[in-house]
């Protein structure tokens, strides 16, 4: 029908009901009557009565509901063929940034948003007098019907004093130039094109069609100030019809959120989206807010190739600020290209050789960073238990020759600070480069499995919590009888399991035969352990992982030390109380006194015999733990010694105070290096040296989750069987064999 179009202007869009059409009788006009008010209130429904008594529903408004009553003591169900909302609710959507509209009916029956209206600040919509919207109740509303088409969603211009520009306005330089221009259109939401731009001037106009909007540039003589020379404020465009925008770059993205980041570097790209969109209204992709973080990350902690190209004057600064650390970076021969790096603090060594037991775990976590890599780790184990970090290696890959080159270097420090190298007990996975590593550089060392990555394999193999258990439970068995009544358990539950534990010699994992010295310590634990804190490094460009790591055990040697001496006890508080157990049991043991050195103490579980002068027992846990069992106790109480005495010097609190007496010193910022290398010959030798990234790129793709343990690698899959049509290579669930 003629002239009865529905037209929206800026920013207000028309949500009608599911499945439903609007129908107007031919020829007949849409008017609002006399002084009625639509009152569009927050968080409340709003009532605008038109005609008599008629009960159709005008929604407006964002995010709330507001009724329009019509018609005449009868329900007329407007016919409309758009889903948007409940009902038939017309909604109009506005921004509240944006200019407030007056929505009126024209002569020729549109609604429209007339400029010259205004909405106050209670957010009333006046209606126009001399209009009005009437439904003829006698004419068939099914002769002609009008589907109202919608426009796209609207982005409109607003007025922010803020962004306001003039003539005269002066910036620094072409820079501040643009980028104030750039901010205006994105707060007014408007694009724009630039016509030129170059060292002395600078155009642009907006980008809709017919727009007469316009600004000029021009740099001032003699200085790099511009100032806007011409510009036409007036904008006949309505504004974006999207929610994107031209002018959002990166760069912009990255100034955006500059601030936050820097105060809170973890914050995530997919929060970055939510802020932009609730302050600029306008979405982005992740892929921006993602670049837009890193740029502004790489500003803040240098680049990743920076980070390599910096190594070698980081090390010599390690070198300067630490006496005595090791620190040293190797690169290709051929291309430069980063190779390795190994760095021990003098701390660390002096406080594993002087303080903790002979005692090593060996592991490895995989990089996250642009470039990957692995860092290797060497960690030793306090008096009271905790990891004692001793040395990193960063390598380009994880291969048997880059294990070699990092127990060589492990080897070399451990003998340049101790004539007589403590012989040492090694954990690790024992997959082959650490293994021929380990024979290589420590032959009179005890290597075995950490029971960790040995029931992960085995959890792996078999899915079974009770054979898991009781694989932990043989490991821990003191003696060989225990051993062996653990593995006949097992082997009563499942054969296989049995046949797979036994084809690994135990003299390599369990307690009962190990040869050499754990107290207690089963696993190296290692990067399980420093997981909270070493994740979050991993993906950090290399010299500023290395400060995390470096900053870490600052923190650890300062807490620790300050923590043992508030300790009024003579043994570190973990030895404290398993002595404290040990005397709660040997109050009802029974002992005999064969001479000054042995004894005989009978409990309910039997007899043992106890060798003071040795410190042995023959249960062997005194031997195992470093700390006297229940029986020792006994038999030390009887001849009236003093149970502390006779513990291994690593668990008393002078020894563990001796272990964190050193200080890790802080490095200065990368900006002093320079200035502080002048008068170091080393230092500036290293300015010579040049390091490239290595030629390992981040594969495309989300990364692993969980990492894959040596011991998998190159193993067969278990051949999995059907329960329902006894086939191999399917589960009962996905079987769809007939039956």
């Amino acid at each position: 029908m003629a002239n009865n179009d529905l037209i929206l202007g800026q920013s207000h869009s028309l949500a009608l009901g599911q499945n439903q059409t609007l129908v107007l009788g031919h020829n007949h006009n849409l008017g609002l009557t006399h002084n009625r008010v639509l009152d569009l209130g927050t968080g409340h429904d709003h009532h605008l009565g038109l005609g008599q008594a008629h009960d159709n529903d005008l929604g407006l408004g964002h995010s709330h509901d507001h009724e329009l009553d019509l018609g005449q003591r009868h329900d007329q169900e407007g016919d409309v063929g758009h889903s948007y909302r409940h009902g038939n609710n017309l909604t109009t959507d506005r921004k509240p940034d944006h200019d407030d509209r007056e929505l009126a009916l024209s002569e020729n029956n549109d609604l429209v948003v007339s400029e010259s209206q205004e909405l106050d600040d209670n957010l009333e919509l006046a209606v126009v007098d001399n209009q009005e919207m009437g439904i003829d109740p006698a004419r068939d509303l099914q002769q002609s019907q009008v589907l109202v088409s919608l426009p796209p969603v609207l982005q409109v211009r607003n007025s922010n004093p803020s962004y306001e520009l003039a003539v005269g306005q002066e910036f620094p330089d072409v820079k501040s130039c643009r980028r104030a221009l750039r901010d205006t259109a994105i707060a007014l939401h408007f694009e724009i094109q630039t016509i030129k731009s170059d060292k002395t001037r600078f155009t642009a106009k907006c980008a809709s069609e017919g727009c007469p909007w316009r600004i000029h540039a021009a740099k001032l003589p003699g200085v790099p100030t511009f100032t806007i020379r011409t510009i036409h404020e007036t904008h006949t465009c309505g504004g974006l019809y999207h929610l994107g925008h031209q002018q959002a770059s990166v760069q912009w993205v990255a100034h955006s959120v500059e601030q936050r980041l820097r105060e809170n570097p973890n914050y995530k790209p997919k929060e970055i989206l939510e802020e932009i969109h609730r302050v600029h209204g306008i979405t982005l992709s992740y892929k921006q807010a993602w670049r837009g973080k890193e740029r502004i990350m790489a500003a803040m902690r240098g680049s990743f190739e920076e980070g390599y190209r910096l190594l070698p004057q980081y090390c010599e600064q390690i070198k300067r600020t630490n006496p005595g650390s090791i620190a040293s970076v190797y690169g290709n021969p051929t291309d430069s290209c980063f190779q390795r790096l190994f760095i021990s603090f003098q701390a660390s060594i002096y406080g594993f050789l002087n303080a903790c037991r002979p005692l090593l775990g060996l592991d490895r976590t995989f990089l996250k960073s642009k470039y990957l890599g692995t860092l290797l780790l060497a960690t030793g184990f306090d008096g009271d238990g905790a990891l004692f970090p001793l040395a990193f290696g960063v390598v380009n890959e994880e291969t048997d020759e880059n294990w070699m080159w990092f127990l060589s270097e492990l080897h070399t420090l451990l003998e340049i600070y101790t004539e007589n190298m403590p012989r040492l007990t090694i954990l690790s996975d024992r997959q082959k480069g650490i293994v021929d590593g380990v024979e290589a550089n420590f032959p009179t060392a005890f290597h075995g499995f950490c029971m960790l990555h040995l029931s992960e394999s085995f959890r792996k193999e078999f899915n079974n919590t009770m054979l898991v258990n009781l694989l932990w439970d043989a490991a821990h068995a003191l003696t060989v009888i225990e051993f062996e009544a653990k593995i006949l358990e097992i082997e009563e539950i499942s054969q296989d399991a049995a046949y797979w534990i036994r084809r690994i010699p135990p003299r390599l994992w369990a307690t009962a035969y190990f040869e050499g010295t754990r107290f207690g310590h089963l696993t190296a634990n290692i990067v399980e352990s420093l997981n909270s804190w070493l994740l979050e490094a991993s993906g950090l460009p290399i010299i500023q992982m290395m400060e995390c790591i470096r900053r870490q055990l600052m923190t650890w040697f300062n807490e620790r030390r300050e923590t043992s001496m508030q300790w009024t006890s003579i043994l570190v508080p973990s030895a404290e109380r398993c002595v404290a157990e040990a005397l709660e049991c040997a109050r009802s043991y029974q002992v005999l006194r064969a001479n000054e050195a042995e004894f005989e103490v009978i409990s309910q579980e039997g007899t043992n015999i106890v060798d003071i002068r040795n410190r042995c027992c023959l249960c062997r846990g005194w031997q195992l733990y470093g700390l006297p069992c229940a029986h020792a106790v006994a038999a030390l109480l009887s001849c009236r010694q003093n149970v502390n005495r006779f513990t291994e010097s690593c668990f008393t609190v002078a020894t563990y105070r001796k272990a964190y007496s050193q200080t890790i010193h802080p490095i200065p910022d990368r900006s002093l290096w320079k200035e502080l290398s002048d008068s170091d010959p080393s230092a500036n030798k290293a300015l010579e040296v040049i390091i490239h990234p290595p030629k390992s790129l981040k594969p495309p793709g989300r990364p692993r989750k969980k990492r894959v343990r040596a011991e998998d690698r190159g193993r067969a899959k278990r051949v999995v069987h059907c329960s329902r049509c006894n086939q191999t290579g399917h589960f009962r669930t996905t079987c769809a064999a007939p039956i």
